[in-house]
């Protein structure tokens, strides 16, 4: 009985491995353009990588539901200037400075945002 449990147990992990989604690449001019997906086939982090294979120019990252929870750019591999995180009723604005978090700022729903237009 151990024996066919086992069995029915290798057999249906390799089914689910089967029936993941796998990443997308598209050529878009000079960059490639990556798609990866959640194991329910929505989308989880779309961007793009240059010549050299670096992540490279804006990227977003999505929930298994398709709401957008984090948006920001590489430059040839490393993090660099505003990244956007959401979670639930707060977003955080993270400053990157040489691919190091140079500030975070946060705001709630519950607070009122004052922007500020130049």
């Amino acid at each position: 009985m151990k024996t066919i449990l086992m069995i029915a147990a290798v057999l249906f992990s390799g089914i689910m491995m089967a029936q993941e989604a796998k990443p997308t690449f598209e050529k878009e001019g000079n960059t490639i353009k990556g798609t990866f997906f959640h194991d329910n086939g929505t989308v989880s982090q779309q961007g793009f990588y240059n010549k050299k294979g670096k992540l490279h120019g804006e990227w977003k990252s999505y929930d298994t539901t398709g709401k957008k929870i984090a948006m920001g750019q590489y430059e040839n591999g490393q993090k660099t200037g505003k990244w956007f995180f959401w979670e639930g009723e707060k977003l955080s604005e993270v400053n990157y400075t040489n691919n190091t978090i140079a500030s975070v700022t946060t705001w709630s729903n519950k607070n009122d945002v004052v922007m500020n237009l130049q």
